[in-house]
């Protein structure tokens, strides 16, 4: 595993990140950026081979000429360990996600939800989940939630959360390891009972279904794609949360969903991340003559 790193302006940084994020498959694990010291950004990608690494070079040196990449080699092993012991947890309106060692350190009176960092993406440091998590604590705040889908759910941290809150929900995850992890982390919550992990597309158990609010915290191109499934999936006067996306890539992402009558309710932006929440109108009434 190869660690690349580089220091630069707010804009270099960004047009670095998003254009890593813009290639799929990527050849970054992961690609991350937060400000080091007032103006000054810093990047870090994970590159799992020296070919793969030699492509972020070129694709950050392309997107971002000014920057300069410095590359070392870490264990695998060595940051899984660094995630564990350095994620703080974190807060979304009243929850808190993190994993056991800074979850015994929380306080106050919010919703814990215990996700230690592992394969499965999603221990709510990432601005998608985040902003997911944000979206939730505001339909909490409106309705009561009953009927929760998560499509794409990694770690199952948003199924977990909407099942602390009393709904039941169903997580899909396509990977099968990440979704044995997800039916670990809703047993370590204790939600079991209350959110059923699906490996695979999940699509034969959405069918002919409806739920009150949908997740799907996935990538631009499966979010386009499956607009029809999951604005059918969306019960009227429901709510479909989406994001996984960048900042500009959510007019393509809004346009498809417009198109289909879902109506913008609002928008969360967390660093170079956005989510959107949508609510699905009512079924129109039809009087016969």
């Amino acid at each position: 595993m190869l660690l690349l790193t580089a220091l630069g302006t707010l804009q270099q940084i960004r047009d670095a990140a998003d254009e890593l994020d813009r290639h799929d498959p990527s050849p970054a694990d992961a690609v991350s950026w937060f400000e080091e010291s007032p103006g000054k950004f810093r990047l870090e990608v994970y590159a799992p081979t020296k070919q793969d690494a030699a492509s972020v070079e070129a694709i950050v040196g392309a997107a971002a000429p000014e920057l300069h990449l410095k590359q070392k080699k870490v264990k695998a092993a060595d940051w899984v360990a660094m995630s564990l012991e350095g994620l703080p947890a974190v807060r979304a309106g009243r929850f808190v996600v993190a994993g056991a060692h800074a979850l015994a350190r929380a306080h106050g009176g919010r919703t814990r939800v215990w996700i230690e960092a592992s394969e499965a993406f999603g221990t709510g440091h990432h601005g998608t989940t985040w902003g997911c998590l944000q979206a939730l604590e505001g339909e909490l705040r409106r309705r009561r939630v009953r009927r929760v889908l998560d499509v794409g759910a990694g770690s199952g941290v948003l199924a977990i959360a909407a099942a602390k809150t009393g709904a039941q929900a169903l997580a899909v995850e396509i990977d099968r390891r990440a979704a044995a992890i997800a039916a670990i982390n809703a047993r370590q919550n204790k939600v079991e009972p209350r959110v059923r992990v699906i490996a695979g597309d999940g699509a034969r158990y959405i069918a002919h279904k409806s739920f009150d609010l949908v997740f799907a915290n996935i990538l631009m191109r499966p979010l386009i794609r499956l607009a029809p499934k999951l604005v059918r999936a969306t019960a009227p006067n429901g709510t479909l949360i989406l994001s996984g996306l960048l900042r500009s890539q959510a007019p393509l992402v809004r346009e498809a969903y417009a198109n289909r009558g879902m109506v913008l309710e609002r928008q969360i932006p967390k660093e170079a991340w956005m989510t959107l929440v949508w609510r699905k109108p009512p079924r129109t009434l039809r009087f016969s003559a």
